[in-house]
């Protein structure tokens, strides 16, 4: 192994300069930590400063090691050990698996604590974390617990009509049981409890603000408009796109073809942050709820609960990221009703519909941001300290280059979209991307052009799929 590669890394592994017998828990925690979250090495015989000291006897630290852990850890994770010979010098490579049985304890005395991994610290769990990781060892989720809500306590008539209206299919009482909304006992799991109707889980709440200026106290008069939200799921998601339209603006301008749009947030970029803050959040915090809040140049967007995987999302690129769902029956109803990315794209699909706005630039990039217990999505203005005016020469958005690196960041976006169903239409596109007719119906003919996608049918009933270049 070439440990020059790890060095300077630090949120998946430790270095220790050495092994620490009489005071093991210095090490002891990063074991739990990687144990309790996504598995992590601890590299012995390399100090703070990245230099590579070695080990004096390892095989003998090794054996301690692994004695140690035997004693001190319950349950005790999966664990490899190995001790690598580099410069003529020994080192231990310690390997901690993710674990299946958490929480995974330290005892220290008469105490057994849990410590997860945030960034690149190993900290004591909080009781939502040990909760959670409670759930997570015996293979459940929040969403898939029974509450004591009886199912004749609740109504799904907002939930049976947008499933309708997105997959043109009933959603009868039997598929509430299928979708794990309901036991076979009859009581709502907590996933049928924030999707029904009424308000069953009482943390399912939006703040919502419009303050006056670039923070919360900028004048006397603070907030613009305020409202509170309580509800089931797509109750607060349309409650809250509909705060944030009313308090923002879409600009416009003639163009060639067609009016061009500008808004001051991308339709789409609002749907998938209140998605991510609605079906991501811990719901197990008592007391919580989703703030969404609106300054002069940007709208921010807070959820209740770190990533749940433990990593800081700022410290990962959205572009590549996995999707690991804290509350995956919520997630997979949204999924197959289309109001949400099923392979957990979500962020990326904001940044993508930022990057083809007429007026974005660098600057104007989403920026996403979390702590163990928070998250963050910042959406930035795209008209702030912006007038654009038919005919201004000085701020008319100029053809050319940008635009055509617009028209194929357009095109990819339709290709990825044909990727993932299998037949799609005009309108499918037009609410994708958000454009017009005839703009949607030109970039449709050049994909067909370019034989990627082949059209089947004539006018209203035209459809669009992949061209089958086998």
């Amino acid at each position: 192994m070439d440990l020059s590669n790890y060095i300077g890394e630090t949120s998946s592994y430790d270095k220790k300069v050495m092994l620490e017998v009489k005071r093991p828990k210095s090490w002891l925690k990063s074991v739990v930590a990687f144990a309790n979250t996504n598995g992590g090495k601890i590299f012995f015989g390399i100090d703070d400063n990245d230099k590579l000291l070695g080990l004096e006897n390892a095989k003998q630290d090794s054996e301690i090691i692994s004695e140690i852990i035997k004693t001190k850890l319950d349950p005790i994770p999966q664990i490899s050990l190995n001790i690598e010979r580099i410069y003529n010098k020994d080192f231990i490579i310690l390997s901690i698996f993710s674990g299946n049985e958490t929480p995974y304890y330290l005892i220290d005395g008469a105490s057994r604590i849990a410590f997860i991994r945030i960034g690149n610290e190993s900290v004591i769990a909080n009781s939502n974390q040990l909760k959670n990781l409670v759930l997570r060892g015996i293979n459940k989720t929040f969403d898939s617990i029974s509450s004591d809500i009886k199912i004749d306590r609740a109504s799904f008539s907002k939930l049976k009509a947008v499933y309708y209206q997105k997959t043109k299919k009933d959603l009868v009482d039997s598929d509430l049981i299928s979708f794990s909304l309901v036991d076979d006992k009859g009581y709502l799991t907590y996933a049928g409890a924030l999707l029904a109707d009424e308000r069953l889980v009482y943390q399912s709440r939006i703040f919502a603000t419009r303050w006056n200026g670039l923070d919360k106290a900028n004048s006397r008069l603070e907030a613009l408009d305020d409202k509170e939200y309580e509800g089931g799921l797509l109750y607060l998601l349309q409650s809250g796109e509909d705060f944030i339209k009313s308090n923002s603006k879409k600009m416009w301008k003639k163009g060639n073809e067609a009016r061009i749009e500008y808004p001051d947030y991308p339709e789409i970029a609002i749907r998938e942050a209140l998605v991510n803050a609605l079906i991501h959040r811990d719901y197990s915090e008592i007391g919580s709820e989703v703030h969404i809040d609106i300054y002069d140049d940007r709208l921010e967007i807070y959820s209740p609960g770190g990533m749940f995987d433990g990593t800081l999302i700022q410290e990962q690129n959205p572009y590549q990221i996995s999707s690991k769902r804290r509350n995956p029956i919520i997630a997979d109803l949204f999924s197959r009703m289309n109001l949400m990315e099923r392979r957990g794209s979500g962020l990326k699909k904001i940044l993508d519909n930022y990057e083809i706005q007429e007026n974005y630039n660098e600057t104007l990039k989403a920026e996403f941001r979390s702590t163990q217990s928070s998250f963050y999505i910042i959406l930035k203005n795209l008209n702030y300290k912006v007038a654009i005016k038919n005919g201004d020469k000085k701020t008319a958005i100029k053809n050319g280059d940008k635009k055509t690196a617009i028209k194929e960041k357009q095109k990819a976006l339709i290709i990825q979209f044909a990727n993932e169903v299998e037949y799609f239409t005009i309108n499918d596109i037009k609410e994708l991307l958000e454009l017009k007719s005839s703009r949607t119906r030109e970039l449709l003919s050049l994909l067909v052009s370019d034989n990627i996608l082949e059209a089947i049918g004539e006018n209203k009933n035209r459809k669009y799929t992949l061209k089958d270049t086998n």
